[in-house]
């Protein structure tokens, strides 16, 4: 990314943090200030889902290739989609207390999301669990497919289907989210600039995770031809 680019990236999310707090207007009725938890956590939520789909392509992309190299990549998008959903678990918990006076009430967004955590967290006992490298890599890229697949279900179907008390009901009586249209700037800007912030920090860490398998590779002809 060019300084430029970097520069409009930091900026926008500088004013959306500013327009956060001072130009967009409150929900006054329930989450008053608390409001402002909505523009971080639905965009923290969404990356999460972005992060676990680049993790399928790129299990999937192994799969075909047998490139460890995807391997890696799929690796560190669970990682980061792990790191997302535990992000959007506590600002959605610190949001429950708030319109539900609890931080956990076992509604059915908040048990989805907890069992997509132990599933992707069950990814990683996996590789854990197993040493050779080949076989980790094909059993790691099985795995993470099939996970995926219950992505949408959990995240998308399962709230849906059941009687849910998140703020999409509780907001108004339409059952959904009104935005005043300086609440929807904000709110479609974040999730704008946060998707290309996370995608910028992403690419830095496969670019990280290469070298390092340039390296090993270095050493390891260097180790041969000693």
């Amino acid at each position: 990314m060019s300084k430029v680019w970097k520069l409009i990236l930091y900026l926008g999310l500088a004013l959306i943090i500013i327009g956060a707090f001072i130009w967009a207007p409150l929900e006054p009725k329930i989450l008053k200030e608390y409001t402002r938890i909505f523009y971080f956590h639905v965009p923290v939520a969404w990356i999460c889902v972005v992060f676990f789909f680049i993790a399928a392509y790129y299990s999937f992309q192994f799969l075909r290739t047998r490139d460890l190299l995807y391997d890696a990549y799929a690796k560190i998008s669970n990682e980061l989609g792990i790191l997302f959903a535990i992000l959007a678990t506590v600002t959605g918990s610190i949001w429950a207390k708030v319109t539900w006076g609890s931080f956990w009430n076992w509604d059915p967004r908040e048990t989805s999301i907890f069992i997509l955590l132990l599933i992707y967290g069950a990814y990683f006992s996996l590789r854990s669990a197993v040493e050779q490298e080949d076989r980790r890599a094909r059993l790691a890229a099985v795995y993470s497919l099939l996970a995926f697949v219950t992505v949408p279900f959990f995240v998308f179907v399962v709230p849906r289907i059941y009687f849910s008390l998140h703020p999409e009901p509780v907001i108004n009586a339409q059952g959904k989210i009104h935005l005043e249209v300086r609440q929807r700037v904000i709110f479609f800007s974040s999730l704008l600039f946060h998707t290309v912030l996370y995608l910028w920090l992403f690419q830095m860490r496969k670019t990280q995770v290469k070298l390092q398998m340039i390296l090993r590779q270095y050493k390891e002809y260097k180790m041969l031809e000693e």
